[in-house]
């Protein structure tokens, strides 16, 4: 393996992540890692520039991973994984292939895994896809979301909704200023008492559905705390990451990048500052960044060596050079070979 990358909150390797996280190196963070956050290669039909296979191939390789990642984490880590759907190929029918994958992962009983809950990240600006069936056919509708699935060791891993809350509608905030609502039973069979609604508790619990772009034009999306610090949707271009990858020539940044604000709400939803974070698909290092903003410390990991390039610019921002970033307590003997 490479060190190929090294701040004061992490370290990015180049290799197979599999392979990395076996070896010997690695067996003092084993039982450590908090939170594995990641955006695996997907199960496409067709080979793309950050790798990915096919079929059965890929569905023992994805499912021998859940040993190696569960080995990692502490007793109440958890493992969230972004998954897209695929296709078959030539043909308007969508693959089993991810959900077959999900479940060899969760059910490997060499992990010991459950599946915590499931969340929907919703982007009106995708792409219409597939193409073929979508654009050209015009039998299908776009394909505008991505699943994020959340496992863990226990069922009751370390998670905290009050750190990860929405703003309040506008209809709740005069609520809370009018301090009268209409109480008493519901139809549900539920009896709302007088001051059920009037604690202000600084916002509402987050939904596992998530709007990039307001799905009604006559609402505000009201997306969680960390969605406020770090853009969400794709289509921005201007930010400091595209613009230097631009201004350096790079043409082509990764092209399967986790969005910030999805790294940003799990990291700060399921860990505690100083806790560790390991991305062993990493790309660009969106979840090294988000990391390191939110005073994690983190691992990242990557079989191509050119996407560590893209990793540095990300830590060249001035939002995260200004930050004090937390002490890295990882072992010499981690990076020696």
């Amino acid at each position: 393996m490479i060190l190929a990358q090294r701040t004061k909150s992490g370290r990015y390797y180049v290799g197979q992540s599999e392979t990395i996280l076996d070896c010997r190196a690695f067996r003092s963070l084993r039982g450590k890692i908090q939170l594995i956050l990641t955006s695996p290669p997907f199960p496409l039909n067709e080979k793309k520039s950050y790798g990915n296979m096919t079929g059965d191939k890929y569905l023992e390789w994805f499912a021998n991973l859940a040993p190696i990642f569960a080995e990692m984490l502490t007793g109440d880590g958890s493992i969230l994984i972004e998954m897209g759907n695929g296709w078959e190929p030539q043909r308007p029918v969508q693959s089993l292939l991810p959900l077959k994958s999900l479940m060899s992962f969760v059910e490997n009983e060499r992990a010991g895994l459950r599946l915590i809950q499931q969340f929907v990240c919703y982007n009106p600006s995708r792409l219409p896809s597939p193409a073929q069936w979508v654009t050209v056919n015009r039998i299908r509708t776009v394909d505008s979301f991505t699943n994020i699935w959340w496992m863990a060791k226990s069922d009751f891993p370390k998670a905290d909704n009050s750190k990860v809350l929405r703003p309040y509608s506008d209809s709740m905030i005069r609520l809370l200023d009018k301090k009268d609502f209409n109480s008493g039973k519901r139809p549900s069979g539920h009896d709302i008492s007088s001051s059920a609604f009037l604690r202000d508790c600084g916002g509402s619990i987050a939904h596992n559905f998530f709007e990039v772009e307001s799905m009604d034009s006559n609402r505000d999306v009201r997306l969680p705390d960390p969605f406020n610090a770090f853009s969400l949707s794709n289509t921005i271009s201007n930010d400091f990451f595209a613009r230097t990858c631009k201004e350096r020539g790079i043409k082509k940044p990764h092209p399967a990048r986790m969005q910030m604000g999805l790294a940003a709400f799990f990291i700060q939803y399921l860990t505690d500052r100083g806790d560790w974070v390991l991305d062993p698909f990493a790309g660009s290092n969106t979840t090294g960044y988000a990391s390191a903003r939110l005073g994690r410390k983190w691992l990242a990991i990557d079989a191509k060596e050119e996407y560590v390039e893209q990793s540095k610019i990300r830590f060249e921002d001035p939002a995260l050079v200004n930050l004090k970033e937390p002490t890295n307590e990882y072992q010499q003997t981690a990076h020696s070979n």
